[in-house]
């Protein structure tokens, strides 16, 4: 039986650098081998792109140089079950491996809606990170004319954009009143279906399927005002669920939502064993409520937090909550958010202020290449500290919502925010007197004062 320092199942983006981190953490004299059950890693943010800007599965691909640079033994073979009073693994194989500490980064599982007649019909496909079944969506859609994708989440509407640069005929089936309602708030997503439209791609919002049409595989969809619209194609982009069989079957404490019970340090209920990405368990910054948001910049975090603590506590209280980061380029423009929208913040009972902007992301704005920038930020209106922002614009609003995400972390106020310093240039940045995260603070700010001033008039 072999025998590691730290044993990592899984060689996604929570596997990998919960891996790397312990390296660099504790230095060179520890065996630390990860188990994967792929040749090859998918790049996980990059899986849509392979349909329409990529055309290729191996530009999509995480080097195992990452790996291989940093001493870690890559092992091929499927993790099969976890002996917590022996620590050792067992895969498919029949390897034993014993570890000092265990990272279980298994990820997540695609929903399948089992609840919808037809759904085992041949050309219907949910979204796995495997490369095998990446492959055959791709060779899939070669012969497809009709696509039909049931889900307007991220997945979903990323899916529907690459497809369309095909000539696809393409459909977005969502069942709530907007596409990307749990990041957005309404004019934004509002924003974002008119752009796909403008696409093509027809967009069916408050819609449910009734059942999946077709002998053998898929020929229509049948919704449930009794309507059909055809489709020889499936995206299944419903969202994920966590992959935690082998944590529960080992007797670690798994939570109602199937996610691994963890600690801030990403401790399970075994002290020796840790969890990180989409199979741990997730609390929301601002209530401490189980969320079910499987992201793998959050993955990237936890990951972070389990190797540096992995063999000694270093990160006091490392990890406060997920915070829900978002970026997106739909259409030719770019989509970010963090932390709540205004809709989420009043229905958890927040009173809030907001502070909303336009401007032009380069100055002059008759300079090439620039873009309108919308932005709003939420801040809790008694604290001044803020909640949550969404931009969109060109692509510096990428970077720009990764400041607000900070400052979200750090309470940050919307003084603060109104009055940080921001490096600008024409070519590069809105003007100095116009910066959006400094003039939606202001805005928020002015308005607050204006209530104040209203609530003292007798």
């Amino acid at each position: 039986m072999k025998k590691v320092d730290l044993l990592v199942i899984g060689g996604s983006a929570g596997g990998l650098l919960s891996a790397t981190m312990v390296r660099k953490a504790y230095g060179e004299d520890l065996e630390i081998t990860l188990i994967r059950e792929t040749e090859r890693v998918m790049v996980p943010c990059g899986i849509p792109y392979i349909y329409g800007t990529l055309r290729d599965l191996g530009k999509n691909v995480i080097p195992d140089a990452l790996l291989t640079g940093a001493n870690i033994n890559l092992l091929i073979d499927r993790a099969v079950a976890i002996d917590r009073e022996q620590k050792t693994v067992t895969t498919k194989g029949n390897e034993v491996i014993g570890y000092k500490k265990l990272i279980i980064a298994t990820g997540s599982l695609p929903l399948i809606p089992t609840f919808i007649p037809g759904h085992d019909l041949d050309n219907i496909y949910p979204v796995m990170k495997n490369e095998e079944h990446l492959g055959k969506i791709l060779r899939g859609l070669e012969q497809a004319r009709d696509v039909a994708v049931i889900g307007g989440g991220f997945i979903g509407v990323e899916f529907a954009e690459q497809i369309s640069r095909l000539e696809k005929n393409v459909t977005i089936v969502e069942a709530a009143d907007s596409c990307l309602w749990q990041a957005f708030d309404k004019s934004y997503s509002d924003d974002i279906e008119s752009r796909l439209r403008d696409k093509g791609i027809t967009i069916m919002t408050g819609t449910r399927v009734k059942r999946i049409k077709g002998e053998q595989a898929v020929e229509a969809l049948e919704l449930e005002d009794g309507s059909s619209i055809p489709a020889d194609m499936v995206i299944l982009g419903l969202g994920v669920k966590p992959n935690s069989a082998l944590a529960r079957d080992c007797g670690l404490l798994v939570s109602d939502r199937g996610a691994v019970v963890v600690d801030q340090y990403m401790r399970t209920s075994d002290p020796d064993i840790f969890a990180v990405g989409d199979c741990a368990e997730k609390r929301c910054f601002f209530t401490g409520k189980n969320v079910p948001l499987l992201l793998a910049s959050t993955a990237a975090t936890e990951a972070k937090i389990a190797g540096s603590n992995a063999f000694h506590l270093r990160l006091i209280r490392a990890n406060k909550g997920t915070i829900s980061t978002f970026s997106a380029k739909i259409a030719g423009k770019t989509y970010a958010a963090a932390g709540l929208t205004e809709t989420q913040a009043r229905r958890e009972g927040f009173c809030i202020m907001v502070g909303e902007f336009k401007t032009m992301d380069r100055h002059p704005a008759t300079l090439p290449g620039a873009q309108e920038i919308y932005i709003k930020l939420i801040f809790s209106r008694c604290s001044g500290i803020i909640l949550g922002a969404q931009i969109s614009g060109g692509d510096s609003v990428g970077e720009m919502i990764n400041i607000l995400s900070l400052a979200i972390q750090k309470d940050t106020t919307a003084t603060e925010l109104n009055t940080f310093q921001a490096a600008t240039h024409p070519l590069v940045s809105p003007s100095p007197i116009a910066y959006p995260i400094n003039a939606a603070a202001m805005n928020a700010l002015a308005t607050n004062c204006k209530h104040l001033n209203e609530d003292l008039v007798i």
